[in-house]
């Protein structure tokens, strides 16, 4: 990892996710921007978590969620480019292999399918046309005791099998819908999804093609402050 030595500013993360809460351990999670490019310009997927959760509730994310112990045995059709997977093993605590890395990207496509309704139609996960795009460590929300050790991946819709005629809100995601990523919409949005959104806007400006070893943007609180780095 390369450090770029950028403090995020607190317009650009929720300042109050500053408190540290000790002795918790930050869980694998993963999310997803999907990108439907088929108007011309690039449109995300995002949905509305329910009032009733305890995390993050009445906000609009990607898919995602936490990686379960079982995603590293869910079937796939392809795997990871090898640039991708060499960038999740790069940054993985030791001793990681490349199934737990593999995880972490059939735990987005696994949410996605379960948030939204998208899947393969042949049940099998295609890895190959997957971007690593950003990594937060345990950026929590002000009041949470919860922590997570997000990875975002990303897919063009069009490179990709996904159904998404299939997509229909669920227990999850509420009011799913395609956000015009050339304009700030006045949709509630986390500090982190908005941070990683606007990263991603810059990396498709310089490259619309997002090569697969394009950096990777990565968010951490370091002695009290968030920094950035690049993967």
């Amino acid at each position: 990892m390369i450090a770029i030595g950028e403090d995020i500013a607190p317009t650009a993360l929720d300042a109050a996710a500053k408190v540290h809460v000790a002795g918790v351990r930050p869980q694998d999670a993963a999310a997803l921007l999907l990108i439907d490019r088929s108007h011309g310009y690039s449109q995300v997927l995002v949905g509305r978590r329910g009032s009733g959760h305890v995390f993050m509730p009445d906000v609009y994310v990607f898919p995602g969620g936490r990686r379960d112990p079982r995603d590293h045995a869910l079937p796939f059709a392809s795997d990871l480019h090898p640039l991708v997977l060499d960038k999740l093993l790069a940054d993985a605590p030791a001793g990681t292999n490349a199934a737990r890395a593999r995880a972490l990207a059939l735990a987005a496509l696994r949410e996605l399918a379960e948030e939204t309704g998208i899947g393969f139609s042949t049940g099998r996960a295609d890895l190959a046309k997957l971007r690593y795009v950003a990594r937060a460590r345990a950026i929590t929300p002000p009041g949470h005791i919860r922590r997570y050790d997000t990875r975002f991946f990303l897919a063009f819709a069009d490179e990709t099998a996904l159904d998404l005629a299939a997509l229909q809100d669920s227990a999850e995601l509420q009011d799913l819908q395609w956000l015009d990523m050339r304009v700030v919409s006045g949709l509630k949005l986390p500090r982190i999804t908005q941070t990683v959104l606007e990263d991603v806007k810059t990396l498709l400006i310089s490259d619309p093609s997002l090569p697969f070893g394009t950096p990777v943007s990565c968010y951490s609180m370091r002695h009290g402050r968030f920094v950035r780095s690049r993967l």
